[in-house]
């Protein structure tokens, strides 16, 4: 379903964006708008797909996940079945929070959280014990400058 966004729209999803816990009642106060319209604004936003979900961000250093690792990938194999089987098996991995197909060097990046090094190094097992890669290249994060930042909307 398509939908048009307008500048209440947008600002609605500037304010889920920073606090999707919210109550409507709080939302519809700082967008400016009766309870009743913000719901329904709310609803074509969700039914048009553009609110997939609403999250809760967790601080990963308090709960022992505190390593953060990009990992490239560069593959000989670019056919439809192994492409299916690869995504499957990344997806399969709980620590891979994002992954994504690229383009240049490599062909895949995956973010991946783990508690160390040690835990990790368990995660690269399984990715490469499974399927034939070419090349993997770990880079790890040392300071999370700006990190799950919201989508600008202007």
């Amino acid at each position: 379903m398509e939908h048009k966004t307008d500048h209440i729209d947008r600002r609605i999803l500037e304010e889920l964006q920073r606090d999707s816990a919210q109550s409507q009642r709080d939302l519809a106060d700082r967008i400016g708008l009766s309870q009743n319209a913000c719901w329904r604004r709310l609803k074509a936003l969700e039914a048009s797909g553009i609110i997939r979900n609403r999250t809760v961000v967790l601080d990963r250093d308090r709960l022992g996940a505190g390593m953060v690792v990009f990992v490239l990938v560069r593959t000989r194999h670019h056919s439809t079945t192994w492409l299916k089987t690869f995504r499957a098996h990344v997806s399969s991995i709980p620590e891979v929070i994002d992954f994504f197909r690229i383009g240049g060097d490599y062909d895949y990046m995956l973010k991946v959280i783990t508690r160390d090094m040690a835990s990790y190094d368990e995660v690269y097992k399984r990715l490469i014990g499974e399927i034939e890669l070419e090349t993997v290249t770990s880079l790890f994060a040392m300071e999370a400058i700006a990190e799950q930042r919201p989508i600008p909307l202007r």
